[in-house]
């Protein structure tokens, strides 16, 4: 279905965001941003109008909107069963080219997609209706590359001449963004305590030895998200990036995490976990990295999940080939510092990269441990279900790559309401008043940038 695609050069840009103003309005328009000028952010991918679009139900059921397109309907109960479909439809391009996207899928999965693969019922409601997940299937794109400083347009002949188009006109007007009021917390800090302390309990008890919990803010709003977006990005750029709308429901991520990269076989997570706010003065900063740094603690919960993914790579990758090439390294961002680990392994010859997506999701450094016990954990003691927020956004290529962040940092938009979540992971030495604060250092910064 692609396989005339052709690669041509594209004045280069620092910034994707004029190119994506250009493109917003348009049916599926996605922007996976690397958010300069972060070190390791190397790629953005813009698109728009797939081929089809898929989404995943609350209920778990997966259907395709498409012209072109009519899934067996068996495949509905398996959202990444059908997903898988969805990419074999296309045809493997006949370029050689190390740009990461020829065509595939691009979108988010939810973190409640993870409860159905992995069996586990939730007790609670959702504070919003976006579906557990949402890709389109496209088969053109925008890449600007930051490392080479060069921009590419790929698409077939038909694609080019349409997107030209796009990229001359005028971009649509947009309606300033305002906060109605304040972001409220849906729990009170006494009301987190209590759910502190029920984790300590489950500890204790052997049920489990870390909990990753949340909470969640919301606040009510007026204008246009994508405007809200730049008001994020400009305060926190982060390496992972996204935004994507649609009806009056969007995604806008600034996470700095990895999930799961896989390229040419080559697989590799990297975990967060591990946080201090910045200092006001080059001193303080300092000092609160120096103290990260030296924290038995925070290094004993980075360990904890380091071998949980071990574990969970290691169930789709060859045997022997799981590493730990760095461990609890220092990464510091506008708000926060963190500690960073790498997990690297090589894909298993009969494993697809969505099968490895599907093997690992939801990415275990913000469940905790053990993973299914945790997220019953979870969903006993958060209020109400995460969402995009803890799921992924990323692309699945069409020749078998992948790249994909954990949706932390993260707002969720719907109906005039905006929700952001923070959370931290709990160990048996954990002190709660740390750990609240931790939640609110986590999201202080997007908070902040729209009020």
């Amino acid at each position: 279905m692609i396989k005339a695609l052709t690669i041509s050069a594209l004045p280069y840009s620092p910034n994707p965001l004029g190119i994506f103003a250009c493109l917003r309005a348009r049916p599926g328009a996605v922007l996976l941003d690397s958010g300069r000028p972060i070190a390791t952010g190397r790629f953005d991918i813009i698109s728009s109008d797939p081929l089809a679009t898929l989404e995943v139900s609350h209920h778990g059921k997966a259907s395709i909107e498409s012209d072109q397109l009519s899934p067996p309907a068996h495949l509905a109960d398996d959202g990444f069963a059908l997903q898988q479909w969805l990419l074999d439809q296309l045809d493997v391009p006949d370029e050689t080219s190390e740009l990461p996207f020829l065509g595939g899928l691009i979108g988010y999965w939810g973190y409640d997609l993870g409860r159905k693969t992995l069996s586990i019922p939730s007790g609670q409601t959702s504070p919003v209706t976006l579906p557990q997940a949402r890709l389109g299937l496209y088969d053109w794109c925008i890449t600007l590359d930051h490392l080479a400083q060069q921009a590419w347009l790929i698409a077939t002949p038909q694609r080019r001449e349409q997107v030209e188009s796009w990229l001359t006109q005028t971009p649509a007007p947009t309606s300033s963004f305002t906060l109605n009021d304040a972001f409220k917390a849906e729990l009170s800090h006494a009301q987190y305590v209590a759910r502190f302390n029920a984790v300590q309990r489950y500890i204790r008890a052997g049920d489990c030895y870390q909990i990753n919990l949340a909470q969640r803010f919301y606040a009510d709003y007026q204008g246009d998200e994508w405007q809200a977006y730049l008001q994020l990005r400009k305060a926190t750029p982060t390496p992972y990036s996204g935004f994507m709308a649609w009806g009056d429901k969007a995604v806008l991520s600034l996470s700095p995490e990895r999930f799961i990269q896989c390229r040419n076989g080559d697989v590799e997570t990297r975990p967060i976990k591990g946080t201090r706010p910045r200092g006001a003065t080059l001193v303080e900063d300092q000092a609160l990295a120096e103290q990260l740094l030296s924290s038995t603690k925070d290094r004993a919960e980075n360990v904890m999940i380091v071998d949980l993914l071990r574990n969970d790579l290691g169930r789709v990758c060859q045997p022997g080939s799981i590493r730990v090439p760095q461990l609890c390294r220092l990464e510091s961002y506008p708000n926060v510092h963190h500690l960073v680990s790498v997990v690297q392994g090589t894909l298993a010859g009969n494993y697809t990269p969505l099968a490895l997506l599907k093997a690992a999701f939801p990415g275990g450094s913000i469940t905790g441990a053990p993973k299914i016990r945790a997220m019953q954990i979870i969903d006993e003691l958060e209020p109400c279900q995460r969402s995009v927020y803890c799921g992924s956004l990323g692309y699945v290529d069409v020749r078998g790559s992948m790249d994909t962040s954990i949706a932390i940092r993260t707002m969720v938009a719907e109906a005039g309401r905006l929700h952001v979540w923070g959370g931290g992971g709990l160990v048996a030495d954990s002190q709660v008043d740390e750990e609240y604060t931790e939640t609110l250092d986590k999201i202080r910064h997007l908070i902040g940038a729209l009020e």
